[in-house]
């Protein structure tokens, strides 16, 4: 009889794997009969592509932020002015976070990447674009403690069914680590899409519209903490997320996002 129990879950074994590779080849069978019957598209041109949705033509017009760039703000200078020199936004209009990064400019391809990651439910486009931007901001990655995503209000999650800004920090967290406190900082009030308004609507729009939930100001505490989004604009929804976490206690804010709005007239001084 005490030969039998091992012979027994020997077996057993055995045919738990067998049935696990017959999944496996059951799902890569089907994946493959779905990649013929509907081939992956370039999300900005539509041409048929292998892999992560952007083809090597258009992946060749993403213009990746590299240095020299602002050492407060992430952007990039047209020319090298030399270490530790920021650029006039920087010095004229201080953000409440310490630095900004940003994986690329937001031009017309980085534009359709963002829209169909938060408009078309396009979440196969969130590991490179996360990957992107892991590496964009390596060096605050390697400082930080927590990752908070812009939330959304409760109305536009409910509507969009996922936060855009959460796949990206779930990305990074695989890439990096770092941990994601997706529910710490809350966005307690609606506001208006910021698209149209002018710099001063963007802040006023946003001001008082996200806390940190008390029973989550453990996460934050003395923490310091990286903010998550797709897009950086005026500043103003990253500004007013980082304030409420300073609220909080923050030990410092920094801000990764996808793609910046770049203003190619600005200089360093």
């Amino acid at each position: 009889m005490e030969a039998e129990a091992p012979r027994s879950r020997s077996i057993s074994t055995h045919l738990r794997g067998a049935l696990n590779a017959c999944r496996g080849a059951l799902a890569l069978t089907s994946r493959l009969a779905l990649d013929i019957a509907l081939p992956t598209l370039c999300v900005a041109c539509r041409e048929p592509v292998d892999g992560e949705g952007v083809c090597a033509s258009c992946w060749a017009k993403l213009s990746f932020i590299a240095p020299p760039f602002c050492p407060r703000l992430g952007i990039p200078f047209v020319y090298d002015p030399g270490p530790d020199l920021l650029s006039m936004e920087a010095i004229a209009n201080p953000p409440a976070y310490a630095r900004a990064r940003a994986a690329v400019r937001y031009d017309d391809v980085a534009r359709t990447l963002v829209h169909a990651l938060k408009y078309q439910d396009r979440t196969d486009l969130a590991p490179a674009m996360g990957r992107w931007m892991a590496r964009a901001g390596h060096e605050l990655l390697g400082e930080a403690d927590v990752l908070i995503p812009v939330p959304l209000h409760w109305r536009r999650g409910w509507s969009r069914r996922y936060n855009q800004s959460g796949a990206l920090a779930r990305v990074i967290e695989r890439q990096t680590g770092v941990k994601v406190a997706s529910e710490a900082l809350r966005r307690v009030r609606p506001t208006q899409q910021q698209i149209g308004l002018s710099r001063s609507q963007r802040a006023s729009n946003v001001q008082g519209a996200f806390k940190v939930a008390a029973e989550r100001s453990a996460d934050i505490q003395g923490r310091r903490v990286i903010l998550i989004d797709d897009v950086l604009t005026s500043g103003a929804t990253a500004d007013a997320c980082a304030r409420a976490l300073l609220r909080a206690k923050a030990a410092s804010v920094d801000v990764l996002v996808f793609a910046r709005v770049v203003d190619s007239h600005k200089a360093p001084i």
